[in-house]
């Protein structure tokens, strides 16, 4: 039994210490590794089969919206990088730069990829001349560098996996009409597949991208009662194609600017599932995105039979289509239980030889810990019905978590107080002056998260400086 509590026991709860627990159920659920190089991590099995199901969801539907998969290179030319103003300036502190090839230095440095506007700019100027090339809406699945100071797995690192994708389309009314279907697709995707609530809207000024017209961003809550921003999707405008000579033919054989737009998800999410749905027993990982889905564990598996009847289970899922391993190692059932649930999976089936006499089996879910007997012939249609409402049941949950932490300030000092003492959402007016969003982030350590699209009048001042109010604005302390 010691043994099997040190796998637990190695986590610090979250009410303890949150920063803590999550790093520790990074690790004991092999998710990822530290590794020599600072700042940097290796996305272990367990860690990038999760990336891999998230990019087939999403990649799913980038091509059912007509998105078209490409790869552009991983250096700039810092000439190049130059051209935009504002992009340069927003990621200056963040670029590793190449100076030398081999021995020799580099005529001009080269940044390693932090984002590739640039590039699919640079692109775009040679690749569109007539109406007739557009739109062309292109993602890429790839790395990027940011020279982050303070580094934590999956949440901010210094080189991460993502997907941005880069499009032109022929007038504003097109890309924006992109810009919001990609939100929608990211909002969609968080919601069905990983049981995360989002809020949508649009950001400030202030928190946008940098050289975009606009940033609309879907924001979630943690358990801790901090925001997480989840994906992102930009409207670039034509600004990045003046400053890159971007123009196309019109039918009426005159010279236009293209119009942009640019939007990405990254790993982080993965960050976001553990600390929306985790545990102090580890992971608790939503069925659909689930890389195993089923655990079976056969008690007793020395006795005769137990093992047949167990690989008989776990082929009966699999043929019904469901993600499904055998635990067949020497280790007690006590430890493989611990480790099923420290790994997330969804739902372990317990088959021992009293079951197996009895034609039945029990089904544990990870979530709840609740336990459903059910005949062994008919586990594959109850195992799926026990997944598709734990998926419901999660995001419910989530759900409700967050709005049992979403508050409201009509004036500064229920801002203020809530700030000070209640994690998580505070709904509240803004006059939308870049000093207000300032004051509060230097006094309070709380930022804008979106101007939500669902917009309400909770006063008409705002709550920094009690000047007529434009905008209720979601606001918190973020990752």
């Amino acid at each position: 039994m010691a043994k099997e509590k040190k796998l637990v026991e190695a986590i610090t709860s979250m009410e303890e210490d949150f920063a803590q627990w999550y790093t520790n159920v990074v690790k004991k659920a092999e998710l990822i590794d530290y590794t020599s190089v600072k700042g940097c991590m290796v996305i272990k099995p367990a860690g990038y089969a999760l990336w891999e199901n998230i990019q087939h969801e999403l990649d799913t539907r980038f091509k059912a919206s007509g998105v078209e998969n490409v790869y552009l290179p991983m250096f700039i030319p810092e000439s190049l990088l130059q051209k935009e103003k504002d992009h340069v300036e927003g990621f200056a502190p963040e670029v590793a730069w190449v100076t030398h090839g081999g021995m020799e230095p580099l005529q001009e440095r080269l940044c390693v990829r932090p984002t590739s506007e640039t590039l699919f700019c640079d692109f775009y100027a040679n690749e569109i001349h007539s109406y007739r090339d557009l739109p062309k809406v292109y993602n890429q699945w790839c790395s990027v560098v940011r020279w982050e100071k303070t580094t934590r797995p999956f949440l901010r690192s210094r080189e991460f996996l993502w997907q941005e994708g880069h499009t032109a389309h022929a007038t504003a009314e097109e890309a924006q009409e992109r810009t919001i279907q990609i939100l929608n697709i990211y909002a969609d995707f968080c919601e069905e597949v990983l049981a995360i609530p989002v809020i949508k809207g649009r950001k400030t000024d202030k928190e946008k991208f940098a050289g975009a017209e606009a940033t609309y961003t879907i924001e979630a809550l943690m358990h801790d009662g901090k925001a997480l921003q989840s994906g992102t999707s930009h409207n670039f405008g034509d600004g990045f194609a003046k400053a890159f000579g971007i123009q196309y033919a019109d039918k009426d054989n005159t010279l236009k600017y293209v119009h942009q737009t640019s939007w990405g998800i990254s790993t982080r999410i993965i960050g976001a599932i553990i600390m929306v749905h985790g545990d102090n027993s580890g992971l608790v990982l939503p069925p659909r995105i689930a890389p195993t889905q089923v655990m079976v564990i056969p008690i007793r598996q020395q006795q005769e039979g137990v093992l047949d009847a167990a690989n008989e289970v776990k082929d009966a899922l699999a043929s019904a289509g469901l993600r499904v391993k055998l635990d067949d190692s020497e280790k007690s059932p006590g430890w493989k239980f611990s480790e099923q649930e420290m790994r997330g999976i969804p739902v372990r089936i317990e088959l021992g030889p009293k079951d197996i006499e009895a034609g039945q089996a029990v089904i544990v879910r990870r979530d709840t810990r609740e336990k459903i007997t059910a005949a062994i012939a008919e586990l594959p249609q109850k195992v799926a019905e026990v997944l598709s409402l734990m998926q419901s049941e999660m995001l419910e949950r989530a759900r409700a978590h967050r709005e049992k932490h979403t508050y409201t300030a009509a004036t500064k000092e229920e801002f203020i107080t809530i700030a000070n003492n209640k994690p998580g959402f505070i709904k509240a007016m803004w006059c939308g002056s870049r000093e207000c969003e300032e004051e509060i982030k230097e006094k309070l350590a709380v930022t804008s998260r979106c101007m939500p699209f669902e917009q309400e009048q909770i006063s008409d001042t705002c709550v920094c400086c009690g000047k007529p109010a434009k905008k209720m604005v979601y606001w918190g302390k973020a990752y």
